[in-house]
């Protein structure tokens, strides 16, 4: 109902937008080049073919293969110890003026001409809590008692939660001014958006890749079934 009622609301004000709001026609258009399909590709595929962009998508392709696993399956795990879904989804409310007061703060120190020094020093803080969210994956059935989770718990898991969402933003405010900086103002949206693309991809496939291999990775044991192991799925539905 609720995804229902913002997608009615997403198509009434976009298609009121489409028919009420006129362009300045009197405005000077941008110097910005426009370019046929076919054109955009060629011209896509001589910016990757650049030495200086090239280096830099395998970086950006790379760089969230450390903390993929710890983003991607953490909530998974806090369900599958018992955490229920609600209390989960209550916690990321108070992550969302948290989300709307980080870009303003953060881009006051990607402004500069070294808007990646944000990124470099955002990194290893984001790695360690990799190892943060693991103990609270591994920390949860030790607290779990028969009314839930104690309070301070899940003070520990907004916390947790909070300072992850300062070294996310941090990186993603940084790549994006960074992004930003580089393009070439004559083909500024074909530029930038293939390096925003590049970065949602190296921040796509490395959590693809780790849920993927959540369940090779899982070791599990049989109670009460001497002989039998539960290493295949096959093995544990028996």
């Amino acid at each position: 109902d609720f995804l229902f009622f913002w997608g009615a609301v997403f198509l009434v004000t976009t298609t009121l937008v489409a028919f009420l709001k006129k362009e300045n026609q009197e405005l000077i258009p941008a110097k910005e080049e426009t370019k046929g399909i076919t054109d955009t590709y060629k011209l896509l595929f001589s910016i990757i073919k650049m030495p200086a962009v090239l280096t830099f998508c395998l970086l950006i392709l790379t760089s969230k293969v450390g903390f993929s696993a710890a983003d991607a399956v953490t909530g998974l795990k806090l369900v599958e110890e018992g955490v229920p879904k609600e209390h989960l989804a209550l916690l990321a409310v108070p992550m969302v003026p948290l989300q709307i007061i980080l870009p303003l703060v953060i881009s006051k120190y990607t402004a500069g001409p070294q808007p990646l020094n944000t990124f470099y020093k955002a990194m290893p803080y984001r790695l360690l809590l990799g190892l943060e969210f693991a103990f609270l994956v591994w920390w949860a059935p030790k607290v779990k008692h028969e009314g839930g989770f104690p309070i301070y718990y899940y003070a520990v898991v907004v916390l947790s939660y909070a300072l992850h969402q300062i070294t996310l933003y941090s990186m993603y405010v940084a790549i994006m001014a960074f992004n930003a900086k580089v393009s070439d103002p004559l083909i500024g949206g074909t530029y930038m958006t293939l390096l925003n693309t590049v970065s949602n991809l190296g921040g796509n496939w490395p959590s693809t890749v780790a849920l993927w291999l959540v369940d090779p990775l899982t070791v599990k044991e049989c109670a009460g079934a001497q002989g039998h192991t539960c290493a295949t799925a096959a093995a544990a539905e028996v």
